[in-house]
């Protein structure tokens, strides 16, 4: 768990009457025609560093007044929560192609006033000046400077300081969300917060990490000898921790068993999504020619979406528009190139996070793209069930399908009504992705705190 940590930042609101002029977005190139008000620009969390934080901020689209307020914090660690989940995901726009915008039919600005965050300084439009910082971020700076940059940027937009709040994320954002409400709690900030929704966690390292090879094998991506060394003889854990953490060359049999799960999984399967089509644009363009049947688009989702994005946030008239600047970076990418993150932090368990926000009357919300062999369903369901029955709270919701529309949309359960679970059929590792219809029924219950539908 993060240390408690105290941070004095003045909340006066005296003098401050409307939101900052200079943030306002007047329109972004190719955006069609839209009602709601946009922001976007940077709050400094350290003057002596000169830590910068960039965020995008989209009012919602009827009656913002009477809306909550959502701050989105994408995983990675360290990737962009404006690239990610702003213009890919759930914003109002999404890039479509000659970098024109398209309106995205079901962004959750529809039923929220939605603040997106670059976390930490190094990622996306955020920066420092002084670069050393990027070799010491780790979650507890991470939850420090989020708490900072809240705490600023309620005293500029003070309007909202007493909406009802809410923290969601995807990913590592399993640490990034329980631990900056947890120190929401523990400093005594007087933020409304109502609730955290967080989607394909990183939760407990072990158990999320090795979940994938059962999910491999069941969706026929690995073989049963491949899956019975992947279980046995070296696990992923392991072949993290000795890549990743200990920055070491695998051998023997991990490198047997890691080189075995990459030839039968392949490069052209995403294990974000074992069911979608790859951009082959980001993989080896020879694949095309050699298999004329693999599709660059599939019905409804653009899997080149990222690379639409990459292009149009690199734009300088985009750039000058969101009031974003490059600082010790050639070009803006999803993910950090000069953040050097703590990967020890993968081993921190933030499962009892999540308990003590229940026990502070905080509603909690853990969903699953179930066609994600990253983070898969197998350990985030086990987890939550498994706090539920530590914490003693009785099923208030018996395990069952929710529905968008007539068709079953995916599965949850409920724990005393203020911690539940929820799987959205068919989607990714990013549920509003290849799911937005099913993933915004699921994001409005969440903020309403009512069951997910049953079929009419």
């Amino acid at each position: 768990m993060i240390a408690t940590i105290i941070i004095v930042v003045a909340l006066t609101l005296e003098g401050v009457s409307s939101v900052p002029e200079a943030d306002k977005i007047s329109t972004l190139p190719g955006q069609p025609p839209v009602k709601f008000v946009q922001y976007s620009g940077y709050i400094t969390v350290d003057e002596q560093q000169q830590r910068a934080m960039f965020y995008y901020f989209a009012e919602a689209e009827d009656d913002p007044a009477s809306k909550p307020l959502v701050l989105w914090l994408a995983g990675g660690p360290a990737c962009s929560s404006v690239g990610l989940g702003a213009f890919e995901e759930h914003g109002p726009f999404k890039p479509g192609d000659n970098n024109v915008l398209l309106k995205n039919d079901y962004s959750w600005n529809k039923e929220a006033n939605m603040l997106y965050l670059e976390s930490t300084a190094g990622v996306g439009f955020s920066y420092s000046t002084n670069t050393s910082f990027y070799d010491l971020v780790n979650d507890e700076i991470t939850a420090r400077d989020n708490l900072a940059f809240l705490q600023r940027w309620f005293t500029e937009f003070p309007e909202y300081s007493n909406k009802d709040f809410f923290i969601a994320g995807s990913s590592y954002a399993g640490h990034y969300v329980p631990q900056l409400s947890q120190l929401i709690v523990e400093t005594k900030t007087k933020f409304n917060l109502k609730g955290i929704a967080i989607g394909n966690p990183l939760l407990e390292f072990n158990t999320d990490a090795n979940s994938r090879a059962e999910f491999l094998w069941s969706h026929g991506l690995i073989s049963d000898a491949t899956y019975e060394l992947f279980t046995r003889a070296c696990n992923y854990s392991t072949i993290f921790r000795i890549t990743r953490i200990q920055n070491r060359n695998l051998s023997g049999v991990c490198a047997r068993v890691n080189k075995l799960v990459s030839t039968e999984v392949n490069k052209y399967t995403d294990t974000f999504d074992v069911t979608l089509d790859v951009c082959l644009s980001s993989v080896d363009q020879q694949a095309y020619a050699l298999n004329p049947m693999v599709q660059q688009k599939t019905e409804k989702i653009d899997v080149c979406v990222e690379d639409k994005t990459t292009t149009y946030l690199n734009r300088k008239e985009v750039q000058k528009a969101l009031h974003a600047k490059l600082v010790g970076v050639t070009k803006w990418s999803s993910c950090s190139e000069v953040v050097h993150y703590d990967y020890e932090n993968f081993e921190i368990p933030t499962i009892p996070i999540l308990g003590s926000l229940v026990k502070s009357g905080i509603r909690v919300l853990v969903y699953s793209g179930d066609q994600d062999s990253v983070v898969p369903l197998l350990s985030s369901r086990s987890l939550v069930n498994g706090l539920a029955k530590e914490l003693g709270l009785n099923t208030t919701v018996a395990y069952r399908a929710w529905f968008e529309g007539k068709q079953v949309a995916g599965w949850t359960q409920v724990y005393g009504d203020i911690l539940s679970y929820a799987t959205i059929r068919g989607a990714s590792h990013s549920p509003p992705l290849t799911q937005p219809e099913r993933s915004l029924v699921l994001f409005k219950a969440f903020l309403e705190g009512k069951p997910l539908p049953t079929i009419i």
